[in-house]
């Protein structure tokens, strides 16, 4: 009879291997997600429309619990007149942009409208009021839009819980866009019909007398990317698939599948230096 006898190394090696293979499962489970995914924050610089002088930021952010944050600084606006203000975009994602005067002001007419600039940022996802509803209902809701200061500054805040956003949202942050309304082109200080007349915008919406002034776009932003987190489907320029990621539970079970295929063909391997003994 024969007996095969292991060298003491090898033993060792084998010894190490059940060790680290311990380990690693270990960590897959411990690194497996038992709380949300981390805050995901995109960015837009807002840019005057209809020769507004408006401008600002906007910070859109993700929340790990389904919610979503948005904080608006902007100034230029016209003073003391509300300021109704969307995330526009799509919920499959896809190519939007802000608008301009020479390649949307289609009746050539020096006034950009909603319905000429629509087809540029999207349709109203998210109507960004200040209390209530934010459906694309509300996006004429002026009674619960931010209003101006004396010196045309908006500061706006406002926390959407994860029941509020719509679905796709989330998904497509990056493919996002925000617009904020409300121009004042005869200089008096405020809205009024004398200026630009009946908004065609509103009255096909079913609500009359708002003043075209009132809605035409002062000011767009286009999000200019994420920075943490999972990433957006449908970016601003490719529109394209969402790059891959690794993530931590899934690299952890890969270490120890890694460490599991070492061992196996290590022990399926001949022992280099070992003999046979008989007795």
């Amino acid at each position: 009879m024969s007996t095969r006898v292991l060298p003491a190394s090898r033993n060792g090696c084998m010894a190490t291997l059940r060790n680290l293979l311990m380990l690693a499962a270990a960590s897959a489970i411990l690194w497996l997600p038992t709380s949300a995914a981390a805050d995901t924050t995109v960015k837009a610089k807002l840019v005057e429309q209809n020769g507004s002088g408006a401008g600002g930021t906007v910070s859109l952010t993700a929340l790990g619990n389904g919610g979503l944050k948005v904080v608006i600084h902007s100034q230029g606006l016209v003073p003391g007149q509300p300021h109704a203000q969307h995330i526009h975009g799509s919920a499959h994602g896809g190519h939007f942009g802000c608008p301009t005067l020479k390649e949307n002001d289609t009746d050539g007419d020096g006034v950009l409208t909603n319905e000429e600039a629509t087809g540029e940022y999207g349709t109203v996802f998210l109507a960004l009021t200040t209390r209530g509803g934010a459906t694309p209902q509300d996006g004429l809701a002026v009674d619960r839009m931010p209003v101006a200061d004396s010196n045309g500054r908006i500061d706006y805040e406002r926390t959407f819980p994860a029941k509020m956003v719509p679905g796709g949202l989330l998904e497509h942050l990056s493919s996002l866009h925000v617009v904020q309304h409300g121009i004042d082109v005869n200089n008096n200080g405020k809205y009024d019909l004398a200026a630009l007349g009946e908004s065609t915008f509103a009255k096909n919406l079913g609500v009359a007398n708002v003043p075209e002034e009132a809605t035409d776009p002062a000011s767009c932003g286009v999000v200019q990317g994420a920075s943490a987190g999972k990433p957006a489907r449908g970016g601003v320029e490719t529109g394209g698939a969402p790059a891959s990621s690794l993530s931590v539970p899934l690299a952890a079970g890969g270490i120890s599948l890694l460490l599991l295929s070492v061992a196996l063909v290590f022990g399926r391997r001949p022992a280099r230096g070992g003999h046979n003994s008989r007795r």
